[in-house]
């Protein structure tokens, strides 16, 4: 009897471990090393800098980063929840393209947005020559022109970049709302202001919450445009504390600090959603019905959307574009072996992260054993930690197993193999199936969850084994997903720029590097043509997700 029923129900809990929630097990383990690593490395350091760090550097560190924190949350949910509001409440002139336009500037990373917004404002760009030739100016001394790099350019680059995770919930928020009570409060005499503040935001403040979280860990993550306009934040430090100043348990010891505010953040959001409870009828919703626009309300409208798109999409691909005429760029030394180490890295990471999603997210369900229970939400916490400290907390145990099996190599037979792991891309795909897991485990989790039990049910009481079920019946359900996962997380590996400059092998670049390299030597027009690329792909990318959320 027990034999027929491991057969028939996937839920079935085994006396022993079985190869499923032992695979579970070791991938979860796998993400969560580094982090672990990271812990370790803070409170065991060779000579321990963290007095000298808080008396000096760590303050000033801590404090950019949570001004960039405050300041780009805040501005991004103005932006992101204001922009839903007004493509679903309202239709005005442009609705139609806009409300999938102001998804684009997901496809642009934001140091590409940083390099560009300089191009374009600095001392020799369009915009001051402009202004010279029209007011007959001659130099810098002759008018007052705003600090291009500054902490208050890298706010607009890094809010121009984000916004669009807040308003991709807030939109998916509101689309689910039934339109009754709008209509009641419009029945009521409530304004268009207050029927925002006082209906909408109370609904869809979850949504913003959490869209404001990710933006806060993405800005916490970023390295490209905080280097780039010399902005010192937590993450420069981590770069500078180890490379600069060869202290890697200082540099462990403020990734640590990096790692409790993404902590923080996390649990933050879930208290703010804990007490958050709306429900809706049993019976169909009512859809909202859009308040048409037109004259000066619906130009406003209009021009209140175009203006992230503007900033966060058009301008840096325009300035990309006018540098990329020259055809002599395209074919320049490096660009083709940066183009195929990213399609290799990334390609094989996403392969890796997606199949090891799956078999996590599948083996869970299949035992039901509560160790890989607990452990699947955990694995989540490679998403939030933020490359540069992904960096540490993978090279140094994977150097220490590198010398050892050399060690061990070069003992039994005599021949030194080298670093392994270390020494090649390795480190770098590990590091970005951790960076990414989250991504490919959130897919796989919720389309096996849109799979009716009674089919791989069926599946096993005609024999199929465990695997074949999955192969035979799971996943050719899934097939959309498991693809979109693929790309998206490959997207992401491209645009990967903290943890590819600490881990990749030495003359080993991509074209992130590629990019943030001839960038930071004033080269816009070398560092387009692979920046571009980046878009491209981005672009695919973003056109799925809009697909999806139709």
């Amino acid at each position: 009897m027990s034999d027929k029923t491991s057969q028939t129900s996937p839920l079935t809990r085994f006396s022993r471990p079985d190869p499923w929630s032992v695979g579970a097990v070791l991938i979860a383990a796998l993400v969560l090393l580094p982090v672990l690593s990271v812990i370790w490395l803070a409170f065991h350091p060779d000579d321990n800098i963290w007095p000298h760090l808080l008396s000096t550097t760590l303050p000033r560190y801590l404090g950019n980063t949570v001004l960039l924190m405050l300041a780009v949350g805040a501005i991004t949910a103005a932006t992101g929840a204001g922009a839903a509001w007004l493509v679903v409440m309202y239709r005005f002139p442009g609705h139609g393209w806009l409300q999938w336009a102001l998804l684009l500037p997901l496809a642009v990373p934001a140091y590409v947005g940083a390099y560009a917004l300089v191009d374009f404002l600095e001392y020799a760009g369009p915009v001051q020559t402009g202004l010279r030739a029209l007011m007959g100016w001659q130099d810098a001394r002759d008018y007052a022109f705003p600090q291009i790099r500054s902490r208050g350019a890298a706010i607009v680059v890094l809010s121009a970049a984000l916004y669009p995770y807040v308003y991709l919930l807030a939109r998916a928020a509101l689309r689910e709302q039934s339109g009754a009570g709008f209509e009641v409060a419009r029945a009521l005499g409530v304004g268009p202001w207050g029927r925002f503040f006082r209906v909408g935001l109370p609904l869809v403040r979850p949504a913003i919450a959490a869209g404001v979280a990710v933006v806060m860990m993405e800005t916490v993550n970023d390295f490209g445009v905080v280097d780039y306009f010399a902005v010192q934040t937590l993450t420069t430090g981590i770069f500078s504390v180890w490379l600069q100043a060869g202290n890697l348990g200082g540099a462990a010891q403020i990734a640590t600090l990096v790692l409790a505010m993404i902590v923080f953040l996390v649990t933050l959001e879930k208290l703010s959603r804990r007490r958050s409870r709306f429900f809706g009828s049993a019976r169909q919703p009512r859809p909202v019905t859009p308040v048409r626009l037109t004259g000066r309300q619906g130009a406003l409208a209009f021009a209140a959307c175009l203006a992230p798109f503007l900033m966060g999409f058009v301008l840096p691909v325009a300035v990309l574009a006018s540098h990329a005429f020259d055809a002599r760029e395209w074919v320049a030394p490096g660009l083709s072996r940066a183009l195929f180490h990213t399609l290799t890295t990334g390609g094989i990471a996403a392969f890796v992260t997606v199949l090891a999603g799956l078999f996590m997210v599948y083996g869970t369900r299949l035992s039901g054993h509560r160790l890989p229970v607990l452990l699947l939400p955990v694995t989540a916490i490679g998403y939030a930690a933020p490359g540069a400290v992904l960096g540490i907390g993978i090279l140094i145990p994977l150097a220490g197993f590198d010398n050892a099996l050399a060690d061990a190599v070069l003992a039994l037979t005599g021949h030194d193999p080298g670093l392994l792991l270390t020494g090649t891309a390795a480190a770098l795909v590990l590091a970005y199936c951790v960076r990414f897991f989250a991504i490919a485990q959130g897919t796989a989790d919720a389309a096996l969850g849109r799979v009716s039990p009674s089919l791989p049910m069926a599946a096993r009481s005609l024999g199929q084994s465990a695997g074949g079920t999955l192969r035979r019946v799971h996943v050719p359900l899934i097939r959309a997903s498991v693809g979109s996962a693929l790309l998206l997380v490959f997207v992401d590996c491209m645009k990967e720029l903290p943890a590819t400059l600490l881990l990749r092998p030495f003359g080993y670049d991509t074209l992130a590097t590629r990019v943030h390299a001839k960038a930071s030597l004033e080269n816009i027009a070398e560092a387009a043509p692979a920046a571009l690329m980046i878009t491209a792909v981005g672009l695919v990318a973003v056109g799925l997700l809009a697909r999806a959320n139709r």
